[in-house]
């Protein structure tokens, strides 16, 4: 229905001259009536989670996998991949790992031989690795700065240049990279960990920009507070005081509790979302005085 008064083009609203085309296949609309279940159907599709050797990448492979998908695990710990993957696959999933340095591009690029080797570019890729520092702002080296930004935003990059063109060439991909609340309001101590993340959350808005009309979509997850490797040297009691303060759910986050964000966005249920930033924060984001 696209006349004059219909429900696409309501009464005062001229319908364009020439309509624009319906996507088909995979970038079709999907029905209303879909059921929920079958939204977040992951069955048949290939999830590259980079950084999924660690507490936040490995529980989102962990979720994917419950979804149906079949997992690549990327890190550069074997012993830690090999853990997340015993788990998927004690409950039924399907996973497994090659290691890689996330901030070197042959590796990405053995990572893209292999699985076109083995039948084709991921439908789903999570870039997750991350890495911290407390150092005051007049006390960073150099090395320290670069490092940071290697693995907070040079890996994205790589990732996405040397995976993305096998998504962009089938028209269809899910590309999700771990933000921050950091990347929004720089929090304290972190200076280098927030200006990468803030970098991150605008690389991820231009890729949504610039490849939403080949069918891929590009999100940013930007987790509040989870107890992790990477943070858990800064998390002094005043420190975490402080969280819990401006937190209104008043606790960290579960791992877990990413589920429902990373089903949304990599599913079809979040087909029409691309370019967003999805806080799961218990409200910190909300939060003034």
């Amino acid at each position: 229905m696209s006349a004059r008064g219909s429900l696409r083009y309501p009464a005062g609203m001229a319908a364009p001259a020439h309509e624009p085309v319906p996507p088909e296949g995979d970038r079709a609309p999907t029905a209303a009536a879909v059921a929920p279940a079958a939204l977040f159907d992951l069955t048949g599709k290939l999830a590259v989670v980079v950084g999924g050797t660690g507490v936040l990448g490995g529980s989102m492979a962990e979720t994917l996998a419950a979804a149906g998908a079949d997992l690549v695990i990327v890190g550069r710990g074997e012993a830690a991949g090999n853990e997340v993957v015993a788990r998927i696959e004690n409950a039924g999933g399907s996973a497994r790992v090659i290691t890689a340095d996330a901030t070197r591009r042959e590796d990405f690029e053995s990572l893209r031989d292999q699985l076109l080797a083995d039948g084709g570019a991921p439908d789903i890729l999570v870039n997750a690795a991350g890495m911290n520092a407390a150092t005051p702002f007049l006390e960073i080296s150099d090395d320290e700065w670069h490092k940071i930004f290697q693995v907070n935003l040079d890996s994205v990059r790589l990732a996405c240049q040397v995976l993305g063109p096998a998504m962009l060439e089938r028209g269809s991909g899910s590309i999700i990279n771990l933000a921050s609340m950091s990347a929004v309001t720089p929090l304290s101590r972190v200076f280098t960990y927030s200006a990468s993340k803030a970098a991150l959350l605008n690389l991820t808005l231009n890729l949504a920009r610039e490849w939403a009309p080949t069918g891929v979509r590009v999100n940013a997850l930007s987790p509040g507070f989870f107890p992790a490797e990477q943070n858990r040297d800064i998390l002094s009691p005043d420190r975490v005081a402080a969280i819990m303060n401006h937190t209104p759910m008043a606790r960290f986050g579960e791992p877990g509790e990413l589920a429902g964000a990373v089903l949304l966005l990599a599913s079809d249920a979040g087909r029409f979302i691309t370019g967003a930033n999805l806080c799961v924060d218990g409200g910190f984001s909300a939060m003034t005085i």
